[in-house]
């Protein structure tokens, strides 16, 4: 396996105005990563994600900077990097997001990057990546959730 990139892509029965919001505003990264943040949908902007478990009091906060935000047709991120660090293509991941408009909605294709950049033994870039195969697997469907919900509730 080469542990390169995870690629999903989903079709979701909502315009890009909607799925770009989904993905890139605060409110909804909470309702589908269960992470808290105050990112903003602009080009370098930093931020962090807080996720919380309530159950254990386990809290994991991580870095994330916007790359680039084109409204209703593209949004990506670098996270992962150390607290303090400016995210560089050695130091984090990027995911982006690129929305496609379709007869009845939205084509979203997630792809995540980074993996070999970051220099890991083999060991523990399995275990990463691995993890983030999960994650995306989990969270990819529950951004279609989320905004199916935002289209029933306009």
């Amino acid at each position: 396996m080469e542990y390169g990139t995870i690629e999903r892509e989903i079709h979701i029965a909502a315009s890009p105005e909607v799925v770009f919001d989904v993905v890139s505003r605060p409110e909804h990264i909470r309702d589908w990563w269960s992470a808290d943040t105050d990112i903003e949908p602009v080009a370098g902007s930093s931020s962090e994600l807080t996720w919380r478990d309530e159950a254990s009091g386990r809290v994991d906060v991580v870095p994330i900077t916007v790359v680039d935000a084109r409204p209703y047709e593209h949004f990506s991120f670098r996270w992962t990097h150390e607290p303090g660090e400016s995210a560089t293509a050695t130091n984090s991941m990027l995911v982006t997001f690129d929305l496609t408009p379709t007869a009845d909605g939205t084509t979203l294709r997630m792809v995540e990057s980074g993996f070999r950049e970051r220099g890991w033994e083999i060991a523990k870039l399995e275990e990463i990546y691995r993890d983030h195969v999960s994650g995306w697997d989990f969270y990819v469907p529950r951004i279609a959730e989320v905004a199916l919900r935002q289209v029933s509730t306009r």
